[in-house]
């Protein structure tokens, strides 16, 4: 049996037009791929140096130099503020203060201090102190610095040992976009280990911690909500030595939900210093605007419902 000519052509033109090369073109794919040299670790050491470190810092008390920026895709533009210095004063388990200066004049511009659970912020040139939870947000998109805990600040200062009884460790192989010597972005082969926490309502990413492979040092930690939810991005960048203990001397905090974005850079710190409590005490200013934002939460939470009656 024979094809019918006009279909006995169609095959011809189909076998014979690719090789024309009038329907298709191809070009190179070529990945930049970083050729420093890379050091090696196990899942283990991995853990045991995030649990070792852990261990080895209690308390930290730094001068940093505070750049601050508001912002983003939802807001649709970028706010920078002007650098000012600050102090921090962290003491394990939870304990966070940090106080910002005016620029020049080097008055306070904000005190904060939490005990973990309950923060206080004091804000000198309003005149206003503010008490609130750490678990519960303002939901004010128009003053996007009040959604600033102090606990998110703590949780990126402070890495967390990897607690075996609530949480697994696996380890990936990834990548991570590096600088080389000639200025190019280039791919480069990074280790992240990927922390599984067991909360109320069944086992969730917690956290991510990205290992350099050129110094097998943490650079980056992304933790998430139960929800699968990025929640904060902490970069590492700059470490030294301090008195025998490894510490970065720069670090950036971004939180994509409420769109800030803060960069401590370490003047000067000291680390394992004995803090007493008094150091992490703030009582309320005579006088001052006290303002409780779980109270107003509440309060707008019955509104809201209210209004939908």
């Amino acid at each position: 049996m024979f094809a019918h000519p006009r279909y006995a052509r169609l095959v011809v033109l189909l076998f014979v037009l690719p090789l024309t090369g009038c329907l298709f073109r191809s070009h190179k794919v070529q990945r930049q791929v970083s050729t420093a040299p890379l050091k090696s670790a196990t899942q283990q050491e991995l853990i045991d140096y995030i649990n070792t470190q852990a261990a080895k810092i209690q308390t930290m008390q730094a001068t940093v130099d505070i750049d601050t920026s508001v912002g983003g895709v939802k807001k649709g533009r970028v706010t920078d503020y002007q650098q000012i210095r600050g102090y921090v004063l962290a003491r394990k388990p939870a304990m966070l203060r940090m106080i910002g200066l005016m620029p020049i004049v080097r008055n306070q511009a904000f005190d904060m201090v939490s005990n973990g659970q309950e923060f206080k912020l004091w804000i000198p040139p309003k005149n206003r102190f503010v008490i609130g939870r750490n678990d519960l947000q303002s939901r004010n998109p128009e003053k996007t610095l009040e959604n600033l805990r102090p606990q998110h600040i703590y949780d990126a200062l402070l890495l967390r040992e990897i607690d075996p009884k609530d949480e697994i460790a696996v380890v990936e192989n990834g990548y991570e976009i590096v600088r080389d010597a000639k200025g190019h972005d280039v791919e480069q082969p990074d280790y992240e280990i990927e922390v599984i926490r067991k909360g109320d309502h069944g086992w969730f990413l917690s956290r991510k911690i990205m290992f350099s492979r050129s110094d097998l040092l943490p650079h980056r930690q992304l933790t998430y909500d139960t929800e699968g939810n990025l929640t904060t991005d902490a970069h590492y960048e700059n470490y030294k030595d301090y008195n025998g203990l490894t510490f970065p001397s720069q670090i950036q905090i971004w939180r994509p939900q409420e769109e800030y974005d803060i960069t401590l850079t370490i003047v000067k710190l000291q680390l394992n210093q004995p803090l007493p409590d008094e150091k992490f005490a703030l009582p309320q200013p005579p006088g001052a605007e006290v303002v409780h934002l779980d109270q107003a939460q509440n309060n707008s939470d019955r509104r809201t419902q209210g209004g939908n009656r």
